[in-house]
């Protein structure tokens, strides 16, 4: 079994208003990673808060076993992987797919071709690639786990991707979503209105 957490913790200073919350082709931020992580190896979902937790919580119809607030956020999104892990049962998960807000527009066939080529390949990490460049969500095996629990702030996760170079399966995919971050007003509106002469 696998575990998704969608990493919702931060201020959204740049987007004006809590990007859990943003609406995107119909669906908020966080209701497009809750489908698309939808499937038979993912067991238990996290929804990870932390400003404006109780808004957000108020307005999105979720399980309430399915939130974690995070009172460190103000620390960073290591913070939230943090909060994340330490949410679920001991020994339970073979891995974590850790799922930014702020890349929600990734497919649930995406997400499963990941989760296969984790199964199979039985590296330490999953990741899309997009013309080259990685991106999100990324999946941690739970022998990752104190690792993760131990990284640097100011690393972040990447301090763990760096450390297991050579044991990283990249999934490459032509959905531009892996790397568009969708922080602000400017960076939404492209994806909310597509270029019409394309």
């Amino acid at each position: 079994m696998l575990a998704a957490a969608i990493l919702a913790a931060g201020e959204s200073r740049r987007m004006g208003e809590p990007k859990a919350l943003v609406s995107v082709q119909g669906l908020t931020f966080v209701e497009h990673l809750f489908a698309a992580t939808r499937l038979p190896r993912v067991g238990i979902t996290r929804i990870i808060l932390g400003a404006h937790a109780a808004e957000i919580s108020a307005k999105l119809k979720f399980d309430p076993a399915m939130i974690v607030v995070n009172p460190d956020w103000p620390k960073g999104q290591l913070s939230s992987i943090h909060a994340a892990i330490r949410s679920l049962p001991a020994h339970t998960t073979d891995g974590i797919i850790l799922c930014p807000v702020d890349h929600p527009l990734v497919s649930q066939h995406l997400i499963s071709e990941l989760i296969a080529q984790f199964d199979s390949s039985r590296k330490a990490i999953a990741l899309p690639t997009y013309r080259g460049k990685r991106g999100h969500p990324v999946i941690f095996r739970a022998t990752l786990y104190d690792e993760l629990l131990a990284a640097s702030p100011e690393v972040g996760a990447r301090q763990v991707v760096w450390a297991h170079s050579q044991e990283i399966q990249e999934v490459p995919t032509e959905e531009e979503g892996v790397v568009l971050n969708l922080n602000d007003p400017e960076s939404l509106k492209k994806v909310a209105t597509p270029d019409a002469s394309g």
